[in-house]
């Protein structure tokens, strides 16, 4: 399949749906964790904290796995693999708590009228589809 996500699926990365993160550890096991992520139209944008396991495992190994399945249909899903482009904690304040409204519907303790969290806390990780799957 295309490397890119198609119209079909993307509201699986845009709806408030826990995905499936998984990372390489670095005796070559996967590394499975539940996160929110955004899709900005180019990359899958997934909000850690640099303290955690998955940041080690993407420092030394930046290929990842997304895997999304639709709660209404269990049978529609999509799995993308990427490869992590940008590691930042510019704007990983901020889009905590844009994540925490959009899959909480509240600002949570991330406070959306708080300023947001020390930046340095929330690290951005950017990610590249290389190739994607998909079943309805």
């Amino acid at each position: 399949m295309s490397s890119l996500i198609p119209d079909s699926h993307k509201d699986l990365l845009k709806r408030p749906i826990i995905v499936s993160f998984a990372t390489i550890m670095p005796d070559g096991h996967p590394q499975v964790t539940p996160v929110w992520c955004n899709y900005d139209g180019t990359h899958i944008i997934v909000n850690a904290t640099a303290n955690r396991q998955k940041h080690r495992n993407i420092l030394e190994r930046p290929q990842v796995t997304l895997m999304a399945f639709d709660p209404l249909n269990q049978f529609r899903f999509i799995e993308v693999r990427g490869v992590v482009e940008d590691i930042t904690s510019e704007g990983g304040g901020k889009n905590m708590n844009e994540l925490a409204l959009q899959y909480t519907g509240k600002p949570k303790r991330y406070g959306i009228e708080a300023p947001p969290r020390d930046v340095e806390e929330r690290i951005l990780y950017k990610i590249k589809p290389v190739k994607v799957n998909v079943a309805n």
